[in-house]
């Protein structure tokens, strides 16, 4: 009895998020094994319910969306990719004038001190966010709320503003692989994961989205590939992933700070507005397709905004680039910024 007590409030987690997929897929929800997890698992925390993400379900998750998602960068999309750089450098960077903005609006609003402010609107990953937080003298637990509402809010608005739109199927990628094995995917896993465990080790952020997406990558535009990641096995990473994310979600936080939630709320639905005009200025640059860029600049994670392009067939090699790219440049380029700024601030102050 003393070794299952940890192991049930993690059972009943997964039952109540596979309850919530099943449902959210039943009313046609978009991207339901994503959004219905991620709803029914923070809901049931607020309501109080010790619930716990099951062991490794974020990194899990990860690990199968990266491995999906790599297999559409075949030789030729990989060229094409690559093509649009310039599009995606002007995506990274409105990121972090975003990222700015949305500071200085909860440091004015939410009484935030600025430091708390900038690294909760940065719309990098979520963890590393709050790491800079606490390293410059902010407040990590503030940083980490509002890095969590940004996620849920952009998963749970996008893809069905997107999907009432009709931009479904806008841009029509098929992954390189089309039949799988089991022991090929074995391998394609293995593999995956061995690149999530060097990220892992040389201190990368994100260490298990980007370390699996970059091999699966590699090994995709050098036309080698073992297995198709088969559709339920998809759907279970997009559980997995919406159950880990729900799970940051706690009571007693949200009702000792209605103020500073209610104030990030209002940011993050102006920045996803500000985004979405920015890339549909992207999308008429570049002669690409809108909803394709709306997504691409869309202020939420790897994982779920390329699996959102995944299942609306929006172009998914040009928004999971367009999002690794920005996590890569806000991970690596905030703090350099950061400080580079605040010595020009107290340079001109005194």
């Amino acid at each position: 009895m003393a070794r299952a007590a940890p192991i049930a409030p993690a059972a009943a987690a997964l039952v109540a998020c596979a309850a919530g997929g099943a449902l959210a897929a039943v009313l046609h929800v978009p991207l339901p094994w994503m959004v219905g997890p991620l709803v029914a698992m923070a809901v049931l925390k607020l309501a109080g319910l010790a619930l716990v993400a099951p062991p490794l379900a974020r990194e899990g998750g990860q690990i199968i969306i990266a491995t999906a998602l790599g297999l559409y960068f075949t030789p030729a999309v990989a060229r094409e990719t690559l093509a649009q750089w310039w599009i995606l450098v002007l995506a990274a960077t409105f990121a972090m004038a975003l990222g700015y903005a949305g500071g200085w609006v909860l440091a004015r609003f939410a009484g935030l001190d600025r430091t708390t402010g900038l690294f909760a609107s940065i719309p990098g990953g979520a963890t590393e966010m709050a790491v800079l937080a606490e390293r410059f003298g902010g407040k990590p637990d503030r940083v980490a709320l509002a890095q969590s509402l940004r996620i849920l809010l952009v998963v749970v608005i996008i893809p069905g503003a997107l999907t009432l739109s009709g931009a479904h199927g806008v841009d029509v990628y098929q992954p390189a692989e089309k039949a799988w094995s089991w022991t090929g995917l074995a391998f394609q896993f293995a593999v995956a994961a061995a690149g999530g465990i060097a990220f892992q080790w040389l201190g990368l952020g994100n260490a298990w989205m980007l370390g699996p997406l970059a091999v699966t990558i590699a090994l995709t535009a050098s036309d080698v590939g073992f297995s198709a990641v088969p559709a339920p096995l998809s759907a279970a990473g997009q559980l997995l992933l919406g159950c880990a994310l729900g799970s940051r979600f706690e009571r007693e936080f949200l009702r000792s700070a209605p103020r500073f939630v209610a104030v990030v709320t209002l940011s993050i639905l102006a920045s996803m507005a500000a985004a979405a005009l920015f890339g549909a200025l992207l999308a008429w640059l570049g002669g690409l397709a809108a909803p394709t860029m709306v997504l691409a600049t869309a202020p939420g994670g790897i994982a779920e905004m390329a699996i959102t392009a995944k299942v609306l067939q929006l172009g998914v090699p040009i928004v999971t680039a367009a999002h690794v790219l920005r996590v890569m440049f806000l991970v690596t380029m905030s703090a350099p910024v950061f400080r580079a700024l605040r010595a020009m601030r107290r340079r001109i102050r005194s």
